[in-house]
């Protein structure tokens, strides 16, 4: 069975360091805790779980701070987490099971990432990220923000999920690393201009957010998940914007790409739905519910799943099949199944299909 050492950078994460190592802790063999400048209780909680604990002095580089940690590690392989992820306790199993039965030879376990779900327990984003690393290999953590761990080799893509439960968050910190280094007049890689534009767009600087992105694809250097989620802001931007036919072209753009992924379906059918155009809307609401096989590292269920029936519902009852409306309805509603604007429709259909079947 292979060791694992736990990797973690940490600063002022008293509200949820416990939670995220009493959801791992048992399943790991050593706890490594990099601390990056924390004036709180953090120290004194990671006390509680080992005495591998270091003092990090931040230099607005998160890649340094997280090879730092990787440097201290002891066992055969890492696992990452930040303070606000935790394994669920199937998910632990999981691990657990992983650590049991991983061949030697693999150099990373990729894991899912869900980064939120809503109330019925539906994923509603979700990323897959390099998460156990052989130590040997020596892998680097790249990139001042929004890091990356690159890795080569045997990657094995597992079904295990972490969880992300965010209790808080400094929404000014990456933005102001960047414009520091474009202060200083840094160049930036494609995926700086990337993570730079997704910022400028979280502060609502669309202006901006739209140069960058154009940047960005404008290079065409960067991944393929990049530059389809850079199509997926700009029309964001041009839709705040009230710039509607940028916002059509952007979605557009998007196949440029890669074959049409079901959140830019739903948009395409929004925008037939908003011109009256049944027929193509419910073409496009269709083609998202298909069954996309197309394995992405990136993936939001809603627009695969509960959304577009309830739109599909609502082009059936335009065109007057109201048996079709009701059925997609019911689909919606497997997912959702208080969502009052489903029940809503729902009652409306069944006062109609009532009234046809008494005529």
């Amino acid at each position: 069975m292979i060791t694992v050492s736990l990797c973690m950078i940490v600063k002022n994460e008293e509200q949820v360091l416990a939670r995220c190592l009493d959801s791992i802790s048992s399943e790991v063999d050593e706890i490594i805790i990099m601390d990056t400048g924390s004036s709180d209780e953090t120290k004194s909680i990671a006390r509680r779980y080992t005495n591998m604990i270091y003092d990090f002095e931040w230099i607005d580089d998160f890649a340094a701070a997280r090879n730092a940690a990787f440097a201290k590690a002891n066992m055969d392989y890492i696992l990452w987490m930040d303070a606000d992820d935790v394994f669920e306790a199937d998910q632990l199993n999981k691990f657990a099971e992983l650590k049991k039965s991983l061949n030697p030879d693999v150099d990373s376990v990729s894991m899912n990432y869900i980064l939120s779900s809503d109330e019925y327990g539906n994923i509603q984003f979700k990323v897959r990220r390099n998460r156990l690393v052989k130590r040997a290999n020596n892998f680097r953590w790249i990139g001042a923000v929004h890091e990356y761990l690159e890795v080569y080799g045997n990657t094995l893509q597992s079904d295990i999920s972490v969880t992300h439960k965010s209790l808080s968050h400094d929404g000014d910190r990456n933005l102001n690393i960047y414009e520091k280094r474009l202060a200083r007049g840094e160049e930036f890689s494609p995926r700086d201009l990337y993570y730079f534009a997704n910022e400028l767009f979280d502060h609502r600087m669309y202006p901006r957010a739209i140069n960058l992105y154009e940047q960005f694809l404008s290079g065409d250097k960067g991944w393929v998940e990049d530059n389809i989620s850079s199509c997926s802001k700009l029309a964001d931007c041009y839709h705040y914007m009230e710039n509607y036919e940028s916002e059509l072209q952007s979605v557009l753009r998007s196949f440029r790409y890669s074959s049409p992924r079901p959140e830019f379906c739903c948009r395409l059918g929004y925008y037939f739905l908003q011109k009256n155009n049944v027929l193509s809307a419910t073409f496009w609401y269709k083609t998202a519910v298909q069954e996309q096989s197309e394995e992405t590292w990136f993936s939001n269920p809603t627009y695969s799943t509960w959304l577009p029936h309830l739109q599909l519902c609502v082009c059936y009852d335009r065109i007057g099949n109201h048996k079709l409306a009701y059925l997609h309805s019911e689909v919606a509603r497997q997912y959702r199944p208080d969502d009052q604007r489903i029940l809503s429709c729902q009652q409306y259909l069944k006062s109609i299909l009532n009234s046809n079947e008494q005529q």
